[in-house]
């Protein structure tokens, strides 16, 4: 079990850089861990603070284990794909956001811009060719909102792929983040750093722990974050945050602890739309066929001088932990969060190129809004415990969970003027009029769950694993819509119409995994396990709309994992390399009737069948690697069909699920104090929507792949301050980061640029 607040006190011997590198708290900090001497690393104890292992350096992109409860073996003996992304390697990279970190994990990513009439101005991940945005998770619970999440208070962050119902519930088909957050330690330390980079990026970061003297096993731990940085190459795009997040512990290093924290971030961005697509391959515009339908500037800004997203996160935590005995630890944790977004953006849509001279072209423009807000109050109750049946050995893990959510949500209704599509000037008048409809909308789901998990070590090359999940949940929803002629045929369009609206069930989850260990650094496992998401599951808003997944008349989306893998620990066990094949079905998609071009039945099914490699840790002392490679066919199995029907979907390609994608980060320590590194990452074609019939005949139909080079180089000053330069696009490849539902409008890939930071750690 991994106890978060426990102390990891070590002796004097190995405090002063230790201490820095690892409460270094902003992508800037890198340097000290790169260049560190030694490295002591946490290794687990049954209920008793971790033993100490003293190494030469503390950049070891390698962890041992996860932080949830619910996993009980270390990763080289979890029958899962999971992914760690520890601090090092964020540092290393000058990693500021988790879209930045995600970076790390092959077949993650921020591919889909948002719908015509929304932009994802945050974390909008796909993973395995599943929209995986409502399925972020922070220190294990469920962690709600579109906004961008900030890395200058968080440990490591965790890819878990595959069906995770069994773990939390409700959720994404493919999986969940989570991230883990900083806390107190019995030491005493003090860090902060200085970036500065092109597009006018500036950051500041301070991280203060203090032990309380007088008080058994007490600390206060402080984060602070200051940023107000442009986007390289983008006209107008800003990105403004402070953040503050206290902590306190007491009681770390003996049997009973207590933590407290608090996070408070505020935002206030000039969001990006992005840029029309017109110029990309495969762009097609009937207006402009036959004419030099140019790519417009990678500079442009098409909103206007009022664009603003404007958003607060809060959240209060309380942990209370009690090892009874050696094999068993109980833990308490309650949390309320709330985070609240307010937007306002100009979006580039339908291009008119009917001028002869394309100067005068324009483009329409849609005044896309969002006035909403998530709370969360939940309280989860655990426990681990260790015992023996004879020859067998158990490591149980079980708990109940009371959790309840919420989300409002004001609509607005707005026009703007179109702009010039080559020379869009933000500051023309817009004709813009944006007001409350009236209508709005209200969700909130209650759930209550429990889970019981087992791994029985059957013999020290044989285990196995399983554990189940019952959920009893209700989503209750209130709204105001606006009818309109074919929603409410009798009343005059834009007619307020109420809408109540429930749905409640059971969700039963669950997964089995068997492994066998060759050797002592090796496993090869194989497992299955299942997850389901019911209407309402993700957006907390039902709907009537026949053709919805959120429609309560219909059952809840299904999924069914089967992976089969290796890991590997090499290299004197510092590098963990890891091999698997998966196969993720899922049923009760929705589909159009194959005769009834206006019924819409749950027949559907899509599966995504892939191969991933991964390797993570040091080669030798001085070299430290973190790699990954996904090869993924996501399709639709069993889709829409109908002659009438918009689009066929059977056994097209599954929308923002690139085939092929690959990343690679890797630094040296150079005996003289350097530190330098580097990497790449590739993207393939990416398809925005799941069809066989879509062509070019509208906007463009897909994102093209490409290569992004990356480098770094830092030194160390003296005992208490280093120097990193990161380099980021070498090759100034310029390329789409993100595509919309339409192919209307994308997001651009940063241009060439540089971030530089100075690192101070007492």
């Amino acid at each position: 079990m991994s106890i978060h607040i426990k102390s990891r006190k070590h002796g004097a011997a190995g405090l002063p850089l230790n201490l820095r590198t690892s409460l270094g708290i902003s992508i800037a900090a890198s340097t000290l861990a790169l260049a560190a001497p030694f490295n002591v690393s946490a290794q687990q104890n049954d209920g008793n603070l971790p033993p100490v292992e003293i190494k030469e350096r503390n950049e070891s992109y390698k962890a041992e284990r996860v932080s949830s409860p619910k996993f009980t073996q270390p990763l080289v003996d979890t029958t899962q794909t999971i992914t760690v992304i520890k601090k090092e390697l964020m540092q290393s990279q000058q990693a500021t956001t988790l879209t930045e970190a995600l970076q790390n994990s092959a077949g993650v990513g921020t591919f889909n811009t948002g719908e015509n009439g929304a932009t994802s101005t945050g974390d909008a991940i796909f993973m395995r060719g599943f929209n995986t945005a409502n399925s972020i998770f922070v220190d294990n619970i469920r962690d709600a909102g579109s906004v961008s999440r900030d890395l200058f208070n968080i440990e490591q962050v965790e890819v878990v792929k595959g069906p995770a119902g069994a773990d939390n519930g409700r959720g994404a088909p493919t999986g969940y983040i989570n991230m883990v957050t900083k806390q107190p330690t019995l030491e005493n330390a003090y860090s902060g750093s200085a970036t500065y980079g092109t597009g006018n990026n500036k950051r500041l970061t301070a991280d203060f722990n203090r032990q309380i003297d007088g008080l058994n096993g007490s600390a206060f731990r402080l984060n602070l974050m200051t940023q107000d940085s442009g986007v390289p190459g983008r006209d107008r795009v800003n990105n403004k945050r402070w953040a503050i997040a206290p902590s306190f512990a007491i009681g770390l290093g003996t049997p009973t602890r207590l933590l407290f924290d608090y996070l408070h971030v505020d935002r206030n961005n000039v969001p990006d739309a992005g840029l029309p697509t017109i110029g990309t391959p495969g762009f097609y515009n009937a207006s402009t066929v036959g004419k030099n339908g140019a790519a417009v500037a990678r500079s442009n800004y098409y909103g206007t001088a009022n664009d603003y997203d404007k958003s607060t996160s809060d959240m209060f935590t309380a942990i209370f932990e009690h090892d009874l005995s050696a094999g068993m630890t109980i833990r308490n944790i309650m949390r309320y969060g709330k985070t609240k977004q307010d937007y306002r953006i100009g979006s580039p849509f339908v291009i008119d190129g009917s001028a002869s001279n394309p100067a005068n072209w324009t483009v329409s423009r849609l005044a896309q809004t969002l006035d909403r807000g998530n709370e969360i109050f939940t309280n989860q109750t655990n426990a681990v415990i260790k015992f023996n049946t004879g020859a067998i050995k158990h490591a149980v893990t079980t708990g109940v969970e009371f959790i309840r959510e919420k989300q409002t949500a004001v609509l607005y209704a707005g026009t703007l003027a179109a702009a010039n599509l080559y020379a869009p000037d933000a500051y023309a008048p817009a004709s813009l009029s944006v007001r409350p409809s009236g209508a709005r909308n209200e969700g909130t789901t209650n759930t209550i769950g429990a889970y019981l998990f087992d791994t029985l070590e059957l013999s020290p090359q044989f285990q196995v694993n399983g554990g189940v999940r019952l959920d009893r949940y209700n989503t209750d929803y209130n709204g105001i819509t606006l009818s309109t002629a074919d929603s409410a045929p009798g009343l005059p369009v834009g007619t307020l119409v109420p809408v109540t609206l429930g749905k409640g069930g059971t969700l039963l989850n669950w997964k089995i995994g068997a492994l066998y260990k060759p050797a002592s650094n090796g496993s090869i496992y194989a497992a299955y396990a299942t997850s389901q998401q019911p209407p309402g599951g993700a957006a907390f808003a039902l709907s009537t709309t026949g053709s919805s997944a959120d429609n309560p008349n219909f059952a809840p989306q299904k999924t069914g994992t089967t992976e089969v893998g290796t890991k590997w620990e090499v290299f004197n066990k510092k590098l963990l390399v890891s091999a698997v094949l998966f196969r993720t079905e899922v049923s009760n998609e929705i589909t159009q009737d194959a005769v009834t071009s206006n019924l819409y039945v749950q027949n559907g099914k899509k599966r995504v069948d892939g191969l991933e490699l991964s390797a993570s840790g040091e080669i030798t002392s001085s070299w430290s690697v973190n790699a990954s490679a996904a090869l993924m066919n996501a399709k639709v199995s069993s889709g829409t069909s109908n002659a009438s029907a918009t689009s066929n979907q059977n056994n097209a390609a599954m929308s923002f699920s690139p085939k092929k994608t690959m990343t690679l980060w890797s630094t040296y320590l150079l005996p003289s104090g350097f530190t330098i590194g580097g990497g790449i990452r590739y993207v393939d074609t990416i398809a925005r929507t799941a069809s066989t019939t879509i062509s070019g005949t509208t906007n463009t139909p897909y994102a093209q792949s490409y290569w992004i080079a990356d480098a770094m180089a830092a030194y160390q000053l003296s005992k208490n301050v280093n120097v990193q330069l990161n380099l980021y696009n070498l090759t100034n490849e310029r390329y789409v980061a993100s595509l919309n539902n339409s192919g209307a409008r994308y997001i651009p890939g940063a241009e060439r640029s540089a971030r530089l930071s100075l690192n101070l750690a007492y």
